[in-house]
């Protein structure tokens, strides 16, 4: 993964930020990054090293720092040896060592009970923005959309279309799941199980599991698709279901049993009995030198992965939170506009119905993105978490950017 630590990284924009001419704030930077609201809390904890930018982040605060992003990198990892080296001199007197082992045992509480901390709270929020995007535009969306008959059933790609097609993985996996919406609404105004009368939750549970379970044209089911449809890497991280499992949120506090607290809070505790003596002798001190080193060891071993979470949970919350808004005010005057019941799809006149296709990707993509396996995120290796990585933020890129195109 990174040549850097979360913590160089922080004191070399915490330096370069100060240094502009005037010092910039936190405030001034967040904005011209693009971070959304509360921006400056997020810059806050990058310069504390509790978190570091993804790569479509890390750029533009390069660029907000009027440097490069490459540029930025190279200081964070000559300040990461820089720090390795004198954290590798250890003082020669005991009572100087107690005190440097007992700093860093506080420093890696202090980044554990902020993981769990920060976790909490934007799976929190995550899950507020998501379920008001669920309610009020994609069950709202359902109500309607069953309320027309004949609807036509849209077309499926078959396999050969799939392998020569331009389309990114991103788009043919969020078009899939428009497709199998559509379907799900079919089957549900002839009389099936699924709609919006089943409940919010239930029913927004019921769409996922059709969407990525329903069948291609080839009788393949969607979320197998091979080839240029979906690659393994994308199909780990977009064929789960756990950022909104159910479509009852995400459960922030659950995602710490995977390691990211877990595993340093383990190694600490057998520690934690040294750090309250006042005095220790040597084998003492060894010991909780070795299980401190042991707690950093693990923090650095799930950084990234926190770090791709945090980003994710970011990213899909301003998503969310953009299509509650203006994807219910859209389809408020999409829906003052339609025919009075019974409506049939050719009543709907041209406009209308592409209206209708419009919401069908709206609600693909708010699916897509609501969808993305964190667990699968939080348990990868580097490699596989590089590609995961490229494949989330290449969905959230093409949702965010085709739901705005939309409303």
């Amino acid at each position: 993964m990174s040549d850097f630590s979360a913590e160089a990284l922080g004191l070399v924009i915490h330096e370069h930020r100060q240094a502009q001419t005037p010092p910039m704030t936190q405030e001034e930077l967040a904005k011209r990054a693009e971070y959304g609201k509360g921006g400056a809390v997020s810059i806050s904890r990058i310069e504390r090293g509790l978190v570091s930018p993804g790569e479509y982040r890390l750029a533009a605060i390069a660029l907000a720092l009027q440097m490069t992003p490459e540029w930025l990198k190279q200081e964070a990892k000559d300040l990461t040896v820089s720090l390795a080296n004198q954290r590798g001199q250890r003082p020669e007197r005991l009572r100087d060592q107690v005190a440097e082992t007992k700093r860093r045992h506080a420093r890696v509480n202090e980044i554990a009970a902020e993981r769990s901390r920060i976790t909490q709270e934007l799976g929190e929020a995550f899950n507020k923005v998501h379920d008001d995007a669920r309610d009020k535009f994609f069950m709202a969306f359902v109500g309607l959309a069953e309320s027309i008959r004949d609807a036509p059933e849209p077309g499926k790609p078959n396999e050969q279309e799939l392998e020569s097609t331009s389309e990114t993985p991103a788009a043919i996996h969020i078009g899939a799941m428009s497709v199998g919406i559509a379907n799900a609404i079919r089957g549900a105004a002839a009389g099936g199980a699924v709609g919006a009368a089943a409940g919010g939750a239930a029913a927004y549970g019921a769409f996922a599991a059709v969407a990525m379970f329903g069948s291609a044209s080839t009788g393949a089911a969607i979320s197998t698709l091979s080839g240029v449809a979906a690659t393994n890497a994308t199909l780990a991280v977009l064929g789960g279901g756990t950022l909104a499992a159910g479509g009852a949120g995400m459960a922030g506090g659950a995602l710490l049993l995977t390691g990211m607290v877990a595993a340093p809070a383990a190694a600490l505790a057998a520690a934690g009995f040294y750090v309250l003596k006042q005095r220790r002798n040597k084998k003492e001190e060894e010991r909780l030198r070795t299980e401190v080193e042991a707690a950093e060891e693990a923090l650095g071993q799930s950084q990234q992965g926190f770090n791709v979470m945090i980003d994710v949970l970011d990213r899909a919350a301003e998503i969310m939170e953009y299509v509650s808004i203006h994807g219910t005010h859209a389809l408020g005057k999409w829906r003052k506009n339609l025919p009075p019941e019974p409506r049939d799809w050719e009543a709907l006149g041209h406009d209308r119905q592409e209206r209708y296709k419009e919401f069908l990707t709206l609600a693909g993509c708010l699916l897509a993105v609501s969808s993305i396996n964190i667990s699968a995120l939080l348990t990868a290796k580097p490699d596989a978490l590089r590609e995961m990585d490229k494949a989330i933020d290449e969905t959230l890129r093409y949702a965010g950017q085709t739901i705005r195109s939309i409303i």
